[in-house]
């Protein structure tokens, strides 16, 4: 219970230091937004199906911008060998970093999805699906913020933590069916986005809030996946910031 009590305060602190800030607050909503302006002016009749992808895109990015820094900035500075010896474990710091980034995002997402449900072409959207919509904003939050995580711990320093992160979420913008459904993109694309964790939680928003139009997988195989992402990253940044700690200051 303390380890867990010190991942919460770690979170308090984060919320405070980094993340409520208008600037960060700002990035995350207006990149997406002007993004899915831009095909708007180009195809205003089809706003409703880039919903899911914005959605999706502003998870990542609220997650992601970031988790994906303060952990190499902490160790660039030694606060995070101080906060091991406070003394917490790698696991409940990592806990509490990630569970920072992730509760950004899902105000993010909330946010973001009640402005564009009213774009909706079906209003496929109701109150018997709020509880599925949110829980795949929650796993797509708590996804985006362990690959922020990961980022920030496989990196020494903050401009290569940010370099690497955008090799990730870039890619998954174009890959992942946040503009045009994945079944209407060349077979070799679709393998790659199978990879990419955008991909579930765009496509389970494709089939919650769209009536299914153009949804490729049952929305709890989606589920299933994300947390297996979800694990597989926890798992990769424990074992990274284990390394990182070993490490001297420089």
């Amino acid at each position: 219970m303390s380890q867990i009590k010190g991942a919460w305060f770690i979170c308090r602190k984060d919320l405070k230091a980094y993340y409520l800030k208008p600037p960060l607050i700002s990035w995350g909503l207006m990149f997406p937004a002007v993004m899915v302006l831009a095909f708007y002016l180009r195809n205003p009749g089809g706003i409703s199906e880039v919903i899911p992808g914005l959605i999706g895109i502003t998870l990542l990015f609220g997650a992601t911008s970031m988790e994906a820094v303060v952990i190499a900035f902490e160790k660039r500075i030694g606060a995070l060998e101080r906060l091991a010896m406070a003394p917490l474990s790698p696991a409940a710091i990592l806990l509490g970093k990630a569970t920072s980034g992730a509760l950004v995002a899902l105000g993010l997402g909330l946010v973001s999805t009640l402005v564009t449900l009213p774009f909706a072409s079906d209003n496929a959207f109701s109150l018997a699906n709020a509880s599925a919509v949110l829980l795949t904003l929650s796993l797509g939050a708590v996804t985006f913020s362990l690959l922020g995580a990961f980022v920030s711990v496989a990196v020494r320093e903050v401009f290569d933590a940010m370099a690497l992160a955008n090799y990730f979420r870039f890619p998954m913008i174009f890959l992942c069916g946040v503009f045009v459904p994945l079944a209407a993109t060349p077979t070799a694309l679709q393998w790659i986005a199978y990879l990419l964790p955008l991909t579930y939680v765009v496509d389970p928003l494709r089939q919650l809030l769209q009536s299914g139009h153009n949804a490729s997988f049952p929305v709890a195989l989606s589920w299933g996946l994300l947390a297996l992402f979800c694990l597989a990253l926890y798992l990769g940044a424990w074992r990274l910031l284990l390394r990182r700690l070993e490490e001297p200051l420089s």
